[in-house]
């Protein structure tokens, strides 16, 4: 076949992307049905599954990465060593393998089947922790390791590290201010780490400081909301500012089992129990607004899809079943 020398040849340079530059830019999915008949308002959660590792933690792991690498930290003949509940150690662990350097993860015993799969593939080595000790317990193993072996290890302790939050204010936060054409008004996040409420509130309070921004965590030290902290009871991350919420909520673990299934069925979205929660925070804070008669563009961030999920066993519980 012959091409027509007419036709502009694209560079063998500008053809494709880099892994990490297809992290980011993730869309605004707008939920329709569970809002119901709720007046004025407008509910959109952050796709953050749209991410190459499937989660928003591709963000910031490719923020600390990016900094680890720029500061000389990590290089030839350095391991990156951090803790995690899962989506952060597989960031970690697909960035490790596409620009060549070994991970080392500490993880509760206890998570998901799917979640140990992935990291097996990608490479990742793992030392399983006690899951009655939880994320603090991998903490606790991760700084055990680093500080014996500082030299064979780069930390990345995504708990105190300022990459982590710095890579939602410099993206995140304007992605979503840029997608409702500044038009948000609430702002709702977990607290894990704190990295994505830290970074997106910071960045959005500094376009329009009347915007609210509501964290939420789990109701109860002993809960299913992976990836989620109770402050009150766990190493809280050195990155946590507690006064930057202009509120805070408590979240049901049953409860997000629940939206995690009506999402589902009646919007078609397959999301992540912390992105279920999410959606249940941000309808409070819906439904109040709607309540006092005010109109409301609220915005929350929906962590990971159902995929590192499907073998939990509340997706099949009795009692709601979708029947034609």
């Amino acid at each position: 076949m012959e091409i027509d020398s007419d036709i502009p040849q694209p560079a063998t340079a500008q053809i494709g992307s880099s892994l990490p530059d297809r992290i980011g830019s993730t869309p605004l999915v707008r939920f329709e049905k569970v809002i119901g008949s709720l007046e004025g308002i407008t509910l959109l959660g952050k796709a953050e599954w749209a991410n190459p590792g499937g989660s928003v933690k591709d963000r910031a792991a490719a923020s600390m990465v990016a900094d680890a690498r720029a500061r000389g930290v990590l290089g030839p003949g350095k391991t990156l060593l951090d803790a995690t509940s899962g989506n952060t150690g597989i960031a970690f662990a697909m960035l490790g393998a596409a620009l060549g350097f070994p991970v080392q993860l500490t993880m509760p015993a206890n998570v998901s089947p799917e979640r140990r799969r992935i990291l097996r593939v990608f490479g990742a080595q793992v030392e399983w922790t006690d899951p009655d000790k939880g994320s603090d317990g991998a903490i606790l193993r991760a700084r055990e390791l680093a500080g014996n072996d500082p030299d064979r290890y780069f930390y990345a302790d995504q708990y105190s590290n300022d990459a982590n939050w710095l890579a939602h204010y410099r993206a995140t936060g304007p992605e979503i201010w840029q997608q409702t054409a500044g038009k948000v008004t609430h702002f709702v996040a977990g607290l894990g780490t704190s990295g994505t409420f830290t970074g997106v509130t910071r960045r959005l309070k500094e376009l329009n400081p009347a915007i609210q921004a509501i964290g939420f965590q789990p109701d109860s030290p002993f809960h299913g909301l992976e990836g989620l902290k109770h402050m009150g009871t766990a190493m809280v991350p050195a990155i946590y500012n507690p006064h930057l919420a202009d509120r805070n909520l408590e979240i049901e673990t049953e409860a997000s089992y629940d939206m995690a299934r009506r999402l589902a069925r009646e919007e078609g979205l397959l999301v992540g129990i912390s992105a279920a929660a999410a959606v249940v925070a941000s309808l409070k804070i819906a439904q109040e607004e709607a309540n006092a008669g005010r109109r409301a563009v609220v915005v929350t961030v929906l962590p990971d899809a159902a995929d590192k999920y499907l073998s939990e066993r509340f997706w099949e519980e009795e009692g709601w079943a979708y029947s034609i």
